[in-house]
Parts: structure tokens; sequence; C-alpha cells
């Protein structure tokens, strides 16, 4: 059992490294944490504030890594443009795009009155 913990772990990892690599909205929503994280520290907020701020950019780049991976797949199966793998990939992006929002929002109710 523990080496399928931790070849799951080694995929994982993998998994990171490749979004960071291939990534360049994943670099962005990093950035974007480290940023959040910053703030988090530096304008003292709450345990349970930083608890959601943790748990919102842990949905944002869960969100961009399944969109990554389902572009990948799209791609390996279906190289060429189709109407249906368009459709797929958009939808996708949507999930991420919603999720980003939702995150911005609730920054902005955890971080403005602190401001």
């Amino acid at each position: 059992m523990r080496q399928w913990l931790v070849q799951g772990f080694k995929c994982a990892f993998s998994g990171l490294r490749t979004a960071w690599v291939e990534g360049v909205n994943f670099k962005i929503e990093i950035v974007c944490a480290v940023l959040a994280v910053t703030a988090s520290i530096f304008l003292n907020i709450s345990l349970q504030e930083f608890a959601i701020v943790i748990l919102v950019i842990g949905s944002v780049l869960a969100a961009e890594s399944f969109n990554t991976a389902l572009e990948e797949l799209c791609d390996k199966f279906q190289p060429t443009h189709d109407p249906h793998i368009a459709k797929i990939k958009d939808l996708a992006s949507a999930a991420v795009l919603l999720t980003i929002v939702v995150a911005f929002i609730i920054g902005l109710a955890i971080f403005v009155p602190y401001l």
C-alpha cells in the first residue's frame, strides 16, 4: 500500500509540474494565489477567513487543472477542429471563469473591510 501511495503522489506532483511548465494561466493563478496569501498575512485576516482564501485558491487551481487535462484529452483524440470538441473546451473554460469570478467576489468580501 505504501508503494501505491508514493506512486500516487509522484503522479500528482508530475501533474503539477506539467501544469506549471505548460500552463500560462496556471502561472498567473499561482501569482494571484501568492498575492492573496501575502495580503492575508499583511492584513492579519482571521483564521476562518484565511481558510476560505486557501479553499478558494485550491478551487481555482483545481478547476484550471481539470480544464487543462480535458483540453489535452480532446487534442489527443481530435487534433483537428471539431465543433463538439470546441464546445467541450469552451464549457471547461467557462467553469474556470466562474470559479475565478466567485474567488474574486469572495476576495473582495474578505479583503475590502480590512482596507
